[in-house]
């Protein structure tokens, strides 16, 4: 199979270069921002990432990454266990408690039109946040979501501890900075950093 990733390194595709060099696959990435004409052509959301696998567009980084764990049968639990639906719930929430803050922030300081913007909205975000992270963190037991290997939500989570940091939102708990010292330490993270 061949690989192709399209998104800037400074967005969600870094998940899928993370989980694409932790897998040890050759792929080519073309940074493109989102809403280009360039990623138009590939998705009609104009979203990024896109990973073109054999000449077919996959978009959504979450659903990029389970595809990619599931066809390798790597970072993730085997479909119809227990375990992936543990994983699964992590992914989703994640999704919605960590996520969803970080974005909406983001929708309200850059993303979104001047004039749609609405400042007040980001400290009830950070609040969110945090909670979300003091409460996910209170049930983590080893190095990692699952316990001692790395699965779909651990690149998810790792991306946006970063995303939390550069728009400034509150220290993490230092489980989580240590949770996110162990991600960073990993030569994977940083080959994808670039």
């Amino acid at each position: 199979m061949t690989f192709t990733v399209y998104g800037a390194v400074r967005s969600r595709t870094f998940r899928v270069l993370w989980m694409l060099e932790e897998l040890d696959v050759t792929y080519l990435h073309i940074p493109m921002q989102p809403q280009s004409d360039e990623v138009r052509a590939l998705t009609p959301s104009g979203k990024i990432p896109v990973l073109d696998v054999d000449g077919t567009c996959l978009s959504d980084s979450s659903a990029i990454l389970t595809y990619l764990a599931d066809s390798h049968r790597r970072f993730t639990c085997p479909a119809g266990s227990l375990d992936r639906a543990r994983q699964d719930a992590f992914t989703f929430r994640i999704l919605d408690e960590i996520e969803a803050p970080l974005w909406c922030a983001a929708r309200h300081s850059f993303v979104l039109p001047e004039e749609a913007r609405v400042p007040e909205i980001k400290p009830a975000c950070r609040a969110d946040y945090a909670v979300a992270i003091a409460r996910l963190f209170d049930e983590v037991e080893g190095p990692f979501l699952m316990g001692e290997e790395m699965t779909v939500p651990d690149f998810i989570l790792g991306h946006c501890g970063g995303w939390a940091r550069s728009a400034n939102f509150p220290d993490p708990p230092q489980a989580f900075a240590d949770y996110l010292d162990r991600l960073r330490d990993r030569p994977a993270f940083q080959t994808a950093l670039g």
